[in-house]
């Protein structure tokens, strides 16, 4: 028998996708004016990579544009909170409240009156999905969202800070930004020789332990935030199917949920808090079959159930990942043969960390 046999690795990079249940209100009756009340519409957009995807082509029921897809989408029932201060009182005039999209025509609110006839700039801050019981810190200007499993995997979005008169203001523009990672996969056959290519298919992915609950302590004043995270960790069966491995990374594909896909957008990817990546704690499991295949005079069987754990330390600067980032981590499995009895591992061999230019940060 022949030893086939392959060096464990794993190439990441930057580039995250799920769906979600929040808490929140039952949604209330269209928002009109009242004596005592006037409605505030916003504008509300997302931005990637300084491009701004309108609020229409987020909650578009077919998914939207092909960019607006690698974004996390803004389900319509789901609100998101907003918080108003008084930065040079230090007074809290708007608090976590609930903003809904009516009827998908638009996010409006209605709020007392007396908000139009404050002499100074109110500063706006929003996040989604909504919660009930964000808690402040230093007069306000700091507050922090707790975050449980089913709020981010909704794809969690804070604003950056916006200052406003609002005195003759009917519309405020909200510019959201991500606060988690975005993680996919991608696959090929990574073999050399050519008469043992082609014999791989997938049949599971899991990433173990995924952080996915915390809290995000969110600076007004500095329109930036912080991850805390509460130890709580899951695991994800991102694949699980059976689908035959293109050979070389010309034919490299993404990981859907049942079969590998050409597109990002049409991958099986997941939102994850970033993390600190710990010696053998974080990793990918592959599970995966080999065709039986004739080399050098002997006939080899099928292989099934073949398993291997591809390790993600040392694959990020600093081990840490960053949010508001996509990850794409890349796995090649190699066949390579030495005068031993055969066995099988993957391996992603002497290939370089790639980059996506126009998607490393969604």
């Amino acid at each position: 028998m022949h030893n086939i046999r392959l060096q464990p690795g794993l190439i990441g990079m930057l580039l995250l996708s799920v769906a979600c249940t929040a808490q929140f209100d039952d949604v209330p009756s269209p928002v009109n004016d009242t004596p005592s009340q006037k409605k505030l519409n916003f504008d509300i957009s997302v931005t990637r990579e300084g491009k701004k995807i309108s609020s229409r082509a987020i909650t578009k029921a077919d998914g939207g544009v092909d960019s607006a897809e690698k974004l996390a989408t803004m389900d319509s029932s789901i609100p998101f909170g907003l918080v108003g201060l008084d930065m040079d009182s230090h007074t809290l005039l708007i608090d976590n409240k609930a903003i809904y999209n009516n009827n998908g025509t638009g996010y409006a609110g209605l709020f007392d009156s007396g908000l139009w006839e404050i002499p100074t700039n109110i500063t706006f801050s929003a996040y989604y999905p909504y919660v009930h019981n964000v808690q402040y810190e230093d007069s306000y200007n700091v507050y922090s969202i707790p975050y449980s499993v089913t709020e981010t995997e909704a794809g969690p979005l804070v604003s950056k800070t916006v200052e406003r008169a609002i005195d003759q203001m009917n519309m405020l523009p909200l510019e959201f930004q991500h606060i988690t990672n975005d993680i996919g996969y991608k696959v090929c056959d990574a073999t050399p020789q050519e008469e043992l290519q082609g014999l791989v298919h997938l049949r599971k992915l899991t990433a173990y332990n995924v952080a996915s609950a915390g809290v995000f302590v969110n600076d007004v004043t500095l329109s930036k935030g912080l991850w805390h995270r509460q130890g709580y960790y899951r695991n994800i069966v991102v694949f699980e199917g059976d689908a035959l491995v293109g050979v070389g990374s010309s034919n490299e594909k993404f990981v859907g949920e049942d079969a590998l896909v050409d597109r990002m957008t049409d991958s099986n990817r997941y939102y994850s808090i970033p993390d600190e990546i710990e010696i053998g704690k974080q990793y990918v499991e592959v599970v995966f079959d080999i065709d039986g295949f004739t080399h050098n005079g002997y006939d080899y069987p099928p292989l099934k159930d073949q398993v291997f754990r591809y390790m993600l330390y040392g694959l990020l600067p600093d081990n840490v990942f960053v949010y508001g980032k996509q990850y794409t981590f890349h796995i090649g499995i190699d066949l390579s043969s030495v005068y031993h009895e055969i066995t099988f591992a993957p391996s992603v061999g002497d290939w370089e960390t790639k980059i996506y230019e126009n998607n490393d940060s969604f």
